[in-house]
């Protein structure tokens, strides 16, 4: 895996990825940003959603579970010192679908939580405090 950071101009970087995708990243204008791109640190909670969104999908379609939407909402806290890393992420996961059992969605968080998500998996093992949790919608 490779990506490559460009500075643009100020606080404002432009991301590249190895797979060719690109996103702007920006600070707040009380640090020389625009606030035209998201932060850093807002990328990386996106990608610890991102990766736990990817198996608990995965995850319920591979068990033939009739699922029609997953949403991720996710808190952290940081702490009050530099470098002002992430103390506590909450992943609150919610899942719609047809005659979806708590029990398959449980089962899914559960296993993306302590097996397959490096991103979460990682971040927890540098000290992050990281929670899930879960609701179900039939449709």
């Amino acid at each position: 895996m490779q990506a490559t950071v460009k500075w643009v101009d100020g606080v404002m970087f432009l991301g590249e990825t190895g797979s060719g995708h690109a996103v702007v990243m920006d600070g707040p204008a009380d640090h020389g940003g625009r606030n035209i791109g998201m932060r850093p640190m807002e990328m990386l909670l996106l990608g610890v959603g991102g990766c736990s969104s990817f198996d608990v999908v995965h995850i319920l379609q591979k068990g033939r579970h009739d699922i029609v939407k997953c949403v991720a909402e996710i808190s952290a806290e940081r702490v009050d010192a530099v470098p002002s890393v992430f103390s506590k992420i909450h992943l609150h996961f919610i899942v719609s679908g047809r005659g979806l059992k708590p029990e398959a969605v449980e089962r899914a968080v559960k296993l993306s939580a302590e097996k397959y998500c490096s991103a979460s998996i990682m971040l927890s093992k540098s000290g992050v405090d990281i929670t899930h949790d879960f609701e179900v919608i039939e449709v």
